[in-house]
């Protein structure tokens, strides 16, 4: 039992590769004449300059990392100053942005003016306000996609999302924070033993499961709104959420109760458990796809880990499908619509750090594309858009949150300090 759960962590883990740049995806939307946009700056004292800075900067970021503009970096301004519609035509500037922060007592208050050079006018004005001091991020985030909807470009709403992490922390031991996407923002919910594989319960993100190894493994969900941390069930060998349903009432489990590790469904409603499959290997990490008719998972019953799929009623009610037709250690995946994205280990050396590439491929005909170059890259997670991808990146006993966007050629790193990632969800 125990060297199921190990084996299965190892794949995910524990293994560390020495990763050079990597290689994008080809552009498949282009927009031509991007909108040119002008950020700008004010603030009065040292602690509004202060956030308004980090507000500053982060949006800039934000809004190159969405592919929409070619972003100016302004300078300060005064609040008091006009905006010269004629002389920002004539620099073929389209959109100017400023921004301002005050900290008030533990929060914050960031102000926005959006300018449409063309129109001549005031497109945004908006006020944004935060509790807490350190959740700066989010309201940055929250100013890019607002910017991003008021030019109709393809929705990043997903830059609003936060992101749930497991790092260890040192051996035997490790954390779980919820973050911004560039972790920038981290706030640690779990701490104290191995706490590993957190899974958002629902889409407010309101609350998680995880699993923490007490005697045996233990699956937990904590209520970020209570702080409320309620044991769900126990296993033999491993347990781990992986799945849940649109309702948030079902929950896929991979279980190894009797040293075989198979997939489960969990229905919450009624305390009810489904063996979905029963086979004498390994059947681990699965997700719902096709509308929840059917159940992906990886298996090893090739002689090698790979992606297939089975209806959500189990294997009794029909036959298990190979979902992916190239590697042969394919050991991670997730699904939007037609397309599955998955890490496969293309080396097998026994004594140097391996390769795990990530591959986009499509159900409905033979395009593959490579989205990685070398290194490890793990556990690729889709955004509800489809065009952007998070995951792990180890390199030399560091992590990063990695984010690709497919359409725009954009490969970004985001690294964890002082941990490696264990796993993640957003």
């Amino acid at each position: 039992m125990k060297k199921i759960c190990f084996l299965f962590l190892m794949s995910l883990s524990f293994i560390f590769g020495n990763p050079n740049v990597d290689a994008t995806l080809e552009v498949v939307k282009k927009f031509d004449n991007l909108p040119n946009i002008l950020v700008q700056y004010s603030g009065k004292d040292y602690t509004q300059r202060e956030y308004t800075l980090k507000i500053f900067k982060m949006l800039i970021a934000d809004l190159k990392v969405t592919g929409h503009f070619a972003v100016q970096e302004g300078e300060g301004f005064s609040g008091a100053m006009a905006i010269n519609f004629d002389e920002y035509r004539k620099s073929k500037v389209d959109l100017v942005a400023r921004v301002s922060a005050e900290a008030i007592r533990d929060g914050l208050v960031v102000n926005l003016q959006l300018y449409d050079v063309n129109a001549g006018n005031v497109a945004l004005n908006k006020e944004y306000k935060s509790t807490q001091l350190s959740t700066y991020p989010f309201l940055a985030h929250k100013l890019a996609v607002d910017i991003n909807d008021y030019i109709k470009a393809p929705s990043v709403d997903w830059m609003q999302r936060m992101v749930i992490v497991s790092y260890y922390t040192k051996p035997g031991e490790s954390d779980i924070i919820s973050s911004d996407y560039t972790l920038t923002y981290k706030n640690t919910l779990i701490s104290g033993g191995l706490n590993i594989f957190p899974k958002w319960a629902n889409e407010k993100q309101s609350a998680f499961y995880y699993t923490k190894y007490l005697d045996k493994p233990t699956l937990f969900k904590f209520d970020l709104l209570t702080g409320e941390n309620k044991q769900i069930l126990s296993s033999e060998g491993m347990l781990v959420a992986s799945d849940v349903s649109k309702d948030s009432n079902k929950i896929l489990l991979t279980m190894a109760p009797n040293e075989q590790a198979d997939i489960y469904l969990y229905d919450l409603t009624n305390g009810a458990l489904k063996k979905l499959t029963n086979y004498r290997g390994i059947d681990v990490s699965a997700n719902f796809i096709e509308d929840e008719k059917r159940v992906m998972f990886i298996s090893d019953r090739l002689g090698y880990p790979n992606v297939f799929a089975v209806s959500v009623n189990g294997e009794s009610a029909g036959s298990v499908e190979q979902m992916v037709f190239h590697g042969k250690n394919n050991n991670a995946a997730n699904a939007h619509g037609d397309y599955i994205v998955y890490s496969s280990r293309e080396t097998s050396d026994e004594f140097s750090r391996n390769t795990f590439n990530l591959y986009l491929v499509s159900t409905q005909s033979d395009f593959i594309r490579r989205l990685s170059a070398n290194g490890v890259n793990q556990l690729p997670r889709f955004a509800k858009d489809g065009e952007t991808i998070m995951y792990i990146k180890h390199e030399s006993n560091q992590s990063a949150l990695g984010i690709i966007r497919l359409n725009y050629n954009k490969t970004l790193l985001f690294p964890l300090r002082g941990g490696v990632i264990q796993s993640m969800d957003w």
